[in-house]
């Protein structure tokens, strides 16, 4: 009796007869009898309220061969198979697939929606963009060393870096809001067809970053006389916190119809007076006057170098730091195979359209390259010049020799004025 009744607690029968729509069923008149099942067998149960126990009798599911079931006025019922512990078991896999395809979802979701950095020194968002720091007055964004960014020697190009001192700047005007139609314009610049133009940089590089290295750069504006706008750079390395690069630049502002020099309207200073930090010049400024170049002084010439339409900004002149490379293409081999660019002045003469053809000249001052196994650095006067003769570009650049010693701490990013 007891194992009866552990057996049934187990393996409970619930198994019924399908309706059969009021049909007469055997000599019973439609109805079953009390106690008595679809197939005939009585339950006892106990009048007490004890324990009451159903008895179940199974038909064989095969005799010789031969599928048996209970067979009724319209159809044949086939028993079930019997009931084991394993069959009895939900089916554990569905959950599990739906529980995955749940929390893939929500990790999709989570990366979308909620990214944030793991690292410091990872990108400031999921897609590289900088974000305001310092009183709203310093722009700061994080760039990764790409493969196709390094040259030969494994470094960073000059170029690479030139390219994220601009796309900082512009990257600054556009958070502030004050982006309107043209290239780093504001909405007023834009109602007046002007643009801004460079006309000095200077650049100092003590360390040139890596393949998979993550630089910080900072960027802010301050006045250059009435007439004028200074913008400043400051790049780290996110891992060391050493400072690699230093960058200062004098800017006016241009007529894109005329294309002459223009002066700053006072609705355009109201606009941006309120992002100028004062403070000095992160790099002191070069006031040497750059010799003139020409066919007779000039060492190396490089001629017929044209511009690309991949070189032309959306302003119809060619990017400034297309130049550069320019510049390089007369620089003596020996310098590029074994020194490499440790500082630079360019001074803006005019703009360099897309039919433009360009020559580029330079002279190693001292005693030439020869000097450079004495000295161990070099310096060379550079110009770029329209196939006419009008100045675009005058240079001069400083090279050490490779792998030479750092110069070290270069500066800190500026203090706010009280």
């Amino acid at each position: 009796m007891v194992a009866s009744a552990a057996t049934a607690a187990f393996f409970p029968a619930t198994s019924s007869l399908p309706d059969s729509g009021g049909r007469n069923s055997g000599n019973y008149g439609g109805s079953l009898p009390a106690g008595v099942d679809a197939r005939g067998i009585k339950s006892k149960s106990s009048s007490s309220g004890k324990l009451q126990v159903k008895a179940n009798a199974q038909a064989p599911s095969k005799v010789n061969g031969t599928k048996v079931g209970i067979k009724t006025d319209d159809d044949v019922i086939s028993s079930p198979p019997p009931r084991t512990f394993i069959n009895t078991l939900p089916d554990w896999s569905m959950l599990l697939a739906a529980i995955t395809t749940i929390f893939l979802a929500a990790e999709k979701q989570w990366m979308m929606l909620d990214w944030k950095p793991k690292r410091p020194d990872m990108l400031g968002g999921p897609f590289g963009f900088g974000r305001i720091v310092q009183d709203g007055l310093v722009f700061r964004e994080n760039f990764s060393i790409r493969s196709y960014e390094i040259g030969a020697d494994r470094t960073a190009s000059i170029e690479t870096l030139m390219n994220h001192l601009q796309e900082t700047a512009l990257n600054h005007v556009k958070s502030a809001g004050l982006l309107g139609d043209g290239f780093g314009s504001t909405p007023e610049m834009a109602k007046r067809n002007l643009i801004w133009v460079v006309s000095k940089m200077q650049v100092l590089v003590d360390r040139y970053p890596t393949w998979g290295d993550v630089v910080q750069v900072d960027t802010w504006v301050a006045a250059s006389g009435k007439n004028g706008m200074r913008r400043d750079w400051l790049v780290r390395d996110c891992k060391t916190g050493d400072v690699i690069t230093r960058a200062s630049s004098l800017w006016v502002m241009m007529n894109k119809e005329t294309r002459r020099l223009s002066k700053i309207p006072d609705e355009v200073r109201a606009e941006i007076e309120g992002y100028y930090l004062d403070s000095p010049p992160i790099v002191d400024e070069d006031g040497r006057k750059l010799p003139k170049l020409d066919d007779k002084t000039a060492e190396y010439i490089r001629t017929g170098l044209t511009p690309r339409w991949s070189d032309l900004d959306v302003n119809q002149h060619v990017n400034n730091v297309k130049y550069i490379g320019w510049i390089l293409e007369s620089a003596p081999l020996p310098i590029l195979e074994s020194h490499e660019l440790a500082a630079m002045t360019l001074e803006y003469r005019r703009e360099c359209r897309k039919d433009s053809v360009v020559q580029s000249l330079t002279s190693v001052l001292g005693n030439g390259v020869g000097d450079m196994a004495i000295s161990g650095y070099v310096e060379c006067q550079h110009l770029l010049r329209l196939e006419g003769g009008a100045e675009i570009v005058k240079g001069r650049t400083v090279w050490r020799p490779k792998y030479a010693n750092r110069f070290g701490s270069m500066g800190q990013l500026p203090a706010a004025s009280a």
